[in-house]
């Protein structure tokens, strides 16, 4: 890969996304991050980004030699990054390059934001960015950051933390998560759906979900939440409860909850609530410009409701939203 690429070339202007390879680096994030920043966005109409790699040497040995890459930016691109995504690796417990941290210092320090995948919380806890701030990590491992970085505020059993500059995915897997969660945040819920389908990766799943979601043997033929699922996305607008979904489900109350609980890592009412405010992201996105029908439309009953479920669930307003995300946005 050329240190300029040609689709930088097509991004002059946009975000710029940058991402540190280093010794062992873990392909797989490598290909998280590619896939979600990196790539031209033809079903959005525009490239989202300018996404570049870098790294310490010109040779960088992938995790167990799988690969070795090369031709990529040198340390220097970190500095221009708006968003950078630092190295992740197995081997945890190897310091890693004082290049490489003081790059993730210089990055905090001017404002960008940092993006830890996996064992990355690490590289951020090392450069002491994360002191005092909250960060999650994959739960293998939770016990050992606990150890040694103990300023930081582990919460080891959910998929992503949003700490707004500094964001940390636990696992590999979870790394779509996050990556689809800050597209989210910095294009709203529409663009955020169209590269999910591309990926076909789930559209949304919450950062407070759990890391391992116990999937126990069926007692039943189908004990699948897809039906029901599927049934309630199509009547959001419908004063739907928790016991209309057992009923669909023919289950009660208790049972549908642990379903959720082990399929979903979440409950009924949290998910119900949550597909409820992407659709009402999702009409305010598409011009809805009167707050009372988007809450009627999604379900969420009153514009009152709508205002304070939205502030506590994404952190902005309505009004706020479609400022920055709706029609007159783009």
């Amino acid at each position: 890969m050329a240190k300029e690429s040609s689709h930088a070339a097509h991004t002059a202007g946009a975000h710029r996304v940058v991402v540190i390879v280093d010794e062992n680096s873990n392909p797989f994030e490598l290909g998280c991050a590619t896939e979600i920043f990196g790539l031209r966005r033809p079903e959005v109409g525009r490239d989202l980004y300018d996404f570049r790699l870098c790294s310490p040497e010109p040779r960088t040995p992938m995790r167990d030699g799988f690969f070795t890459l090369t031709g990529v930016a040198d340390l220097e691109a970190a500095d221009a990054a708006d968003t950078l995504i630092v190295p992740n690796r197995p081997d945890i417990e190897l310091p890693h390059r004082p290049a490489v941290l003081d790059a993730v210092r210089r990055a905090h320090a001017r404002g960008a934001r940092l993006v830890g995948f996996c064992s990355g919380a690490f590289t951020l806890a090392e450069a002491g960015v994360l002191d005092g701030r909250r960060a999650t990590a994959h739960w293998q491992w939770a016990d050992s950051f606990r150890v040694r970085f103990p300023s930081v505020r582990l919460e080891s059993d959910v998929l992503f933390v949003d700490d707004g500059d500094i964001l940390t995915a636990a696992g590999s897997a979870a790394a779509l998560d996050l990556g689809l969660h800050v597209v989210r945040r910095d294009y709203g819920a529409e663009v955020a759906n169209a590269v999910s389908r591309r990926l076909v990766f789930a559209a949304h799943r919450d950062g407070g979900q759990r890391q391992f979601v116990e999937r126990p043997m069926p007692d039943l033929p189908d004990q699948s939440l897809a039906p029901v699922l599927a049934w309630a996305q199509e009547r959001l607008d419908s004063p739907l409860s928790v016991s209309d979904l057992a009923a669909r489900a023919a289950v009660s109350p208790a049972t549908l909850h642990r379903r959720f609980q082990a399929q979903l890592g979440t409950t009924p009412l949290t998910w119900l609530t949550g597909e409820r405010l992407a659709l009402a992201c999702r009409l305010i996105e598409r011009g809805e410009s009167h707050f009372e029908a988007v809450a009627r439309r999604s379900g969420l009953g009153t514009a009152a409701n709508l205002r304070t479920l939205m502030r506590r669930e994404i952190g902005i307003t309505p009004s706020a939203y479609k400022r920055r995300f709706g029609p007159e946005a783009n």
